[in-house]
């Protein structure tokens, strides 16, 4: 692949799964150029890339050494055996690939440490990996940090520290990863280790338009980490246009007082921790309130099998199914229209044969629900849905889960569309919305919530407690909802305050 020449990545079918189950995402050149000025500035002899991939990396070390007039040697390791005819197919000689291994990275390290390391890690969900692979990779971890990693990190979070760990005293690592490497329940152990052990020179953040990855739903950052004493502070950079020659200028170590195509915040390694690494900095005032001052979150109820306890009123009629056997559901986030959701809502929805009755017989003994209800369930009883892996948990396994009436539902993934909703039609959402139960039950207390909640002020907090994706779209997890921040006079304004503790807790605590 030339320079020039941008990979197109395929939209979906067989060849974007198999991406996926390899973790396989090709770094664009002008990218890889920048992460190499980084980690080949002080031209050391070695650099290794511990995911060639189809050698993007190489290529850019080798355009920068030959820059720069030094001798570099290129180690790489990769699992996938057919990397190498990609990467020869690419321009890269057999000269260029003496020093490459088909190895295992993390669980089969290189026993030397090398001075510059660059890389973009296979990017695999844990929900890909086997049990066997999250033990072992579990284990390292543990005895690697002496902490524990949530088991839902994935394989990019462990080569990260195996990364850190063969990289040679004042050696540099250039790490291009999604933001969820800050933003996941794991985040916090990492980051505190790597900060405490590591010295964080800077995080390269990107604009939409200026995204390395524009065909994948991921919001990606470049770490910039040397093997060095930490230091209190660190450059947060966002780069607004692709192909920045003033990024490449600024982490080679030459500064301007002024720039055009990036931002670049000077931020307290404190502030950036607290705040979150892959959000830019935060100069508010703590806020005195959180959303979990006033209300718990829940998510919606996972049905294990929406086709068939999911229906349209017309389907439950056909089916002899009485209401009394059913509540009222919402299925999927596009069918709430606004900040409303009304009896009128449910309507339209059943006008145009969505789904709104989810099956909850709940209660009432096999033998006393209605024989065309038995037979329902014994079809779907037929069709093998009690070894399904959610149900078979239930006993009986057509057991529904329960959720109270939620006053307020949570869009909580999109990239416009994160809003709260008043819950007029007395509706339980499935896992497209979260539950929101204020604390208190007056209708005056829920009205004057609301209004905090669903003023623009609030909503632009959302970006301080939810996990980052690509087109500026973000998604917010229950727990991380509580933690939202209320501006304290919309707070004062109706009269919440009087509601919460005495004293409170500030956002990060």
């Amino acid at each position: 692949m030339s320079t020039t020449q941008a990979y197109k990545l395929p939209r979906a079918g067989l060849e974007r799964e198999t991406l996926r189950k390899k973790g396989q995402f090709w770094t664009p050149d002008w990218t890889a150029d920048i992460m190499a000025a980084y980690v080949l500035q002080d031209k050391p002899p070695r650099l290794l890339d511990p995911a060639l991939g189809e050698g993007v990396f190489f290529r850019a070390a080798k355009r920068y050494a030959r820059l720069r007039d030094f001798d570099l040697a290129l180690f790489g390791r990769d699992i996938d055996p057919e990397v190498i005819g990609q990467v020869r197919r690419s321009g890269l000689d057999d000269d260029d690939l003496r020093n490459v291994e088909i190895r295992d990275f993390v669980l089969d390290p290189p026993s030397k440490l090398f001075p510059a390391i660059i890389a973009n890690p296979p990017y695999i969900r844990h929900h890909r990996l086997s049990q066997i692979q999250k033990e072992l990779l579990r284990e390292f971890a543990r005895k690697t940090t002496g902490r524990h990693i949530d088991g839902r990190a994935g394989l990019h979070v462990y080569f990260l520290i195996r990364a850190l760990q063969a990289l040679a005293p004042e050696g540099r690592l250039a790490y291009i990863v999604s933001a969820d490497i800050c933003e996941g329940v794991f985040a916090h152990a990492l980051w505190q280790w790597i900060c405490s052990h590591y010295r964080l020179d800077a995080i390269i953040a990107f604009a939409s338009e200026a995204t390395p990855f524009p065909d994948v739903d991921t919001n990606a950052l470049i770490f910039c980490i040397r093997n060095k004493t930490p230091d209190r502070d660190f450059d947060w950079v966002k780069c607004l246009d692709r192909d920045s020659k003033e990024l490449t200028a600024l982490v080679s170590g030459q500064r301007q007082k002024n720039y055009s195509g990036i931002q670049v915040h000077h931020r307290l390694l404190s502030e950036g921790l607290t705040t979150g690494l892959s959000r830019p900095p935060s100069y508010d005032s703590k806020h005195r309130y959180t959303l979990g001052d006033f209300a718990s979150v829940m998510r919606g109820i996972v049905t294990g099998d929406n086709e068939f306890f999911f229906m349209t009123s017309a389907r439950a009629k056909e089916l002899g199914i009485p209401d009394t056997l059913t509540v009222k559901a919402v299925g999927r986030m596009r069918d709430v229209q606004g900040e409303y959701f009304d009896p009128d809502d449910v309507r339209r929805l059943d006008d145009m044969g969505r789904p709104t009755r989810l099956l909850n017989v709940n209660g009432v003994l096999f033998d006393r629900l209605p024989m065309r209800v038995q037979k329902y369930l014994e079809d779907g009883e037929a069709r093998g849905l009690l070894n399904k892996t959610l149900i078979k948990t239930r006993k009986p396994w057509y057991r529904m889960e329960v959720r109270k009436i939620p006053p307020i539902l949570f869009a909580y993934l999109g990239r416009r569309s994160a809003r709260f909703i008043r819950n007029r039609a007395e509706v339980v959402p499935l896992t497209c919305l979260l539950c929101v139960y204020p604390k208190h039950s007056s209708s005056e207390f829920i009205e004057h919530l609301w209004n905090v909640l669903s003023n623009p002020e609030t909503i632009s907090n959302l970006k301080k407690v939810g996990k980052s994706y690509g087109g500026d779209a973000i998604k917010v997890e229950p727990r991380s909802l509580e933690r939202l921040p209320l501006p304290d006079d919309l707070v004062r304004a109706e009269g919440l305050e009087k509601y919460a503790k005495a004293k409170q807790a500030t956002l990060f605590e």
